[in-house]
């Protein structure tokens, strides 16, 4: 693994440490962007992404809440997928309000959705058992008494996935799943919005858990926690997640989990 280090013009005025700030939030927006270029550019098979404070992202004027959000301008269909050695999470919604949670819970996009991370995962060369699907509501609806969604929008999906010829089990009730997950290994949760899934997953896997990007023209791993600047220049931060995020990621180049990476193998012949 080779790694390459670039300088970024202004990183001279970043402003202490431990507190979300306009000028950090430049630089480091800045050195994200360069590295994004490089990736697209096909310079870097994969790009490993420290944590940032959104914070300091909006204090500085960039327009997107994070990392994800602005790769989604480069792949809207891009998948925020969890990966630990016990537990593996996909999140059909990630960052937007829990109120508009339901509104995307459709079954055309369930289905799609469904399709794409699996296209996705046999691309890094995993190849789940099952995909273990949320329920939305208590119990998974209780059958339509505790809500519609699984009846109308989750159940169709899953059998219009089942057809495809899918591994999709479900729905689950959402308080059950991920022990069900815990004792199939290579069973994937598929989690409906943010905090479904990555509660269980921290809880689970905090220290080792790495957040992989799937769905781009090359490899994007990170740790799973934030910035932690309560802790800012203690010594006491453990750095785990950000050393299985790379390891991951040069196993994922490694796999020519690229299709960009994958065409150039191809030509070399």
């Amino acid at each position: 693994m080779l790694f390459s280090l670039v300088e970024i013009p202004g990183r001279e005025e970043a402003t202490g440490m431990g507190k979300p700030s306009a000028e950090n939030g430049r630089i480091s927006f800045s050195a994200f962007e360069k590295a994004v270029r490089d990736a697209e550019d096909q310079k870097i098979e994969a790009l490993v992404t420290a944590p940032i404070a959104k914070r300091s992202w909006q204090m500085a004027g960039i327009p997107w809440a994070g990392h994800t959000d602005y790769l989604h301008r480069l792949q809207p269909r891009a998948i925020m997928f969890f990966w630990s050695p016990g537990l593996k999470v996909a999140l059909f919604t990630h960052h937007i309000p829990l109120r508009d949670v339901i509104s995307h819970i459709k079954r055309t996009e369930l289905s799609d959705f469904f399709i794409t991370l699996h296209r996705n995962l046999t691309q890094v060369g995993f190849s789940p058992s099952s995909y273990l699907v949320c329920g939305l509501n208590p119990h998974a609806g209780e059958g339509g008494l505790l809500g519609r969604e699984e009846e109308e929008e989750i159940i169709p999906a899953l059998l219009t996935g089942r057809e495809s010829g899918l591994p999709l089990e479900g729905p689950h009730p959402p308080d059950v799943i991920f022990r069900l997950a815990r004792a199939r290994n290579s069973a994937v949760v598929i989690a409906l919005y943010h905090d479904q899934g990555l509660i269980p997953f921290k809880l689970e896997a905090f220290e080792k858990g790495v957040n992989v990007t799937l769905g781009l023209r090359f490899v994007r791993t990170s740790p799973d926690h934030g910035t932690a600047f309560d802790i800012a220049g203690k010594g006491t931060a453990d750095p785990e997640s950000m050393v299985q995020a790379i390891i991951l990621a040069d196993t994922f180049a490694k796999r020519g989990f690229a299709p960009r990476a994958a065409s150039r193998k191809k030509q070399s012949r």
